[in-house]
């Protein structure tokens, strides 16, 4: 069992991303940390940390629970493009690491289901 994200379109055919519940946490472990933070200090993730001293675009997906909670709206989506796409552009050099190619290859998939939701405008629902 895992977490699919996907376009809340009713359209089977539109994009989406699914990670293992692992593998989810990994990636956003891999994202807090381009944050400059550690996930696991945050409120929510058996940290103390709370949430409000962090500042970053990402949060609505980093403090996000697994596979329930609110979806994701195309305006949280079209705040968050531009760093996910800074994050791509600032790692694209390390891409001989096949852990950074694979987080790479999530975030790659990820813009491209938030740029559908923008183009559609709808949200991206965790399932």
């Amino acid at each position: 069992m895992g977490l699919v994200l996907f376009p809340g379109d009713d359209d089977v055919t539109s994009p989406d991303i699914s990670w293992s519940y692992t593998g989810f946490n990994m990636f956003r472990e891999w994202l807090a940390k381009a944050e400059g933070f550690t996930l696991s200090e945050m409120q929510g993730f058996d940290g103390d940390r709370p949430w409000s001293g962090v500042t970053t675009t990402l949060a609505p997906l980093l403090n996000h629970p697994d596979d329930d909670g609110p979806d994701l709206t195309p305006a949280q989506c079209a705040d968050m493009l531009p760093r996910l796409e800074e994050i791509i552009d600032e790692r694209r050099h390390d891409a001989d690491d096949p852990v950074l190619e694979r987080r790479m290859d999530d975030t790659r998939q990820l813009v491209t289901v938030m740029k559908f939701c923008l183009a559609k405008g709808v949200s991206i629902i965790f399932g």
